[in-house]
């Protein structure tokens, strides 16, 4: 019977909620006029729901159990009949049990309070017998009820499908309503403990930079700019940690990682969010090659703490698999092949423009390292769906990392494209405090030339580097990125409470 929808199909429009919460309220007051409490403090639970439905799983139908729970949830469905009322409560994690409050059982006052004062959306607490109803339903016979927390707004219809702008926005009716959002938390939880103990089995140490910053640096991307009353100086919101981590190294922390929040003053899409959640780390003695087998491990283990399986299951019903060995392909041989051309380290600037040109490709701060990362964006991106590393990159485009060891004009960089996004970069470190010196005054000029998303002369990083870091391989990678891989959502459903306009 709780089955029977308590509200129309249609959601409740502005004004009957206004109307819904004035009545609300007057039951608040009710309440508290009465001497009872609208939000006590604490109430003498013994058990959950969950674990209720477990212990009694395979309970006959019409069935007593003789066990006493105090036990509280959600009311999701309400019914009010003649002696016998029914609610339907639920647990945070989505978990169901019936109350029956009946005359015989809490007598008519008590009733009477329940019909008057109970809606759709309060938290209840019940005291009662578990037992199984004539259908079949495990419920809780109750022998005494409490508000314990009076629900002013009316839930939305949750027979209904909640907007897009509205579980975005008021994501806690999305939690109430869909299952699915709250198994995108958990699977996000289950993730990024997998990816914990990844790098436990690999004796990393897990630390935290800051992400107030005196300098932005360790990406090519626009910072946010906040001022410091304290210290009456502007300071900026980190746009990644590497520059600190690398200093962690440069001590003699050699695998070391994090796992927070970065901040990039730019556009918002599918794929991109201007406040997003990063991992990066960084093993002395490792290089790109290294971190492409930690990244491949990281990510089939987060998949198989998910799903069970290197095989992930998405919103859609499509399966993807992230098993197997993981392709690895070159940015200017994949980019020849898909456009016929030739293009070299050498290829000059004029002819990458011209090529560029040609397809309607418009590059900011033009080099030609930046034009052939286009041209292969242009050919190549939306066609890698299985996970592949894309390796070596142009020498001009990646500041931080170290000249190829066999290749004169590329640098040892992967990036991994999962379903047409990058996921994760990965690099053989620039540790050369005299070359980084120039890579740096490189990019000032660039930003004096007005590209806003240069890197900035670092001479605190600089000094650090000057004291010695040994080789080392590093990667970073989205895990609101990684959560789309998992699961195929876009970028706005795997963050909790994302940033919108």
């Amino acid at each position: 019977m709780t089955d029977q929808p308590a509200a129309a199909e249609a959601q409740p429009t502005d004004e009957e909620i206004s109307e819904q919460t004035k009545v609300r309220l007057v039951k608040r007051d009710r309440l508290i006029d009465s001497g009872a409490e609208a939000y006590p403090v604490s109430l003498p639970i013994t058990t959950t729901i969950a674990a209720t439905r477990r212990k009694y799983a395979n309970l006959e139908t019409d069935a007593v159990t003789g066990d006493t729970v105090g036990l509280a949830g959600r009311v999701v469905h309400l019914r009010n009949t003649g002696k016998l009322c029914f609610a339907s409560l639920q647990a945070g994690d989505g978990s169901r049990i019936q109350a029956m409050v009946s005359l015989a059982e809490v007598g008519q006052e008590s009733l009477d309070e329940w019909k008057e004062l109970v809606d759709l959306g309060d938290h209840l607490f019940v005291t009662g017998e578990v037992i199984s109803s004539r259908r079949g339903e495990l419920s809780v016979l109750a022998q005494g009820w409490k508000i314990a927390a009076k629900a002013i707004r009316p839930l939305p219809n949750l027979h209904g499908e909640l907007s897009e702008e509205t579980r975005v926005r008021q994501r806690y009716l999305d939690l109430i309503s869909r299952e699915a959002a709250r198994d995108n938390v958990r699977n996000r939880s289950i993730a990024v403990a997998s990816l914990r103990r990844t790098f436990d089995d690999h004796g990393y140490i897990e630390v935290e930079t800051p992400m107030l910053q005196t300098m932005h640096g360790g990406a090519s991307a626009r910072p946010f700019v906040v001022h410091s009353n304290a210290f009456d100086t502007e300071l900026y919101l980190r746009i990644a940690p590497e520059l600190y981590l690398k200093r962690a190294v440069v001590g003699g922390i050699e695998r070391v990682f994090e796992i927070n929040r970065n901040f990039r003053n730019e556009g918002a899409d599918s794929t991109h969010s201007p406040e997003f959640a990063m991992l990066e780390a960084y093993q002395a003695y490792g290089d790109y090659n290294q971190m492409a087998d930690l990244t491949q491990e990281m990510v089939q283990n987060a998949a198989f703490a998910v799903s069970g399986s290197h095989v992930v299951t998405w919103n859609d019903g499509t399966e993807f698999d992230l098993g197997g060995q993981w392709d690895r392909i070159s940015m200017y041989e994949s980019l020849n092949a898909a456009s016929g051309w030739s293009i070299t380290v050498e290829t000059p600037l004029d002819e990458l423009k011209a090529k560029a040109d040609s397809l309607g490709i418009e590059v900011g701060q033009p080099t030609a390292g930046k034009y052939v990362e286009e041209l292969w964006e242009h050919f190549m991106k939306g066609e890698l769906e299985r996970p592949t590393f894309v390796m070596d990159f142009p020498v001009d485009t990646s500041p931080l990392v170290r000249d190829h060891r066999s290749k004169p004009g590329l640098v040892e960089k992967w990036d991994l494209y999962i379903r047409g996004f990058e996921l994760a970069t990965g690099y053989s470190e620039l540790v050369d405090p005299v070359i980084q010196r120039e890579r740096f005054i490189a990019q000032a000029k660039l930003g004096a030339a007005g590209d806003l998303e240069a890197m900035r002369l670092d001479e605190e990083f600089l000094r650090a580097l000057e004291h010695g870091m040994p080789p080392t391989g590093g990667m970073g990678m989205g895990i609101d990125r990684l959560l789309m891989a998992l699961t195929g959502l876009g970028i706005r459903e795997t963050i909790l409470f994302p940033l919108v306009k």
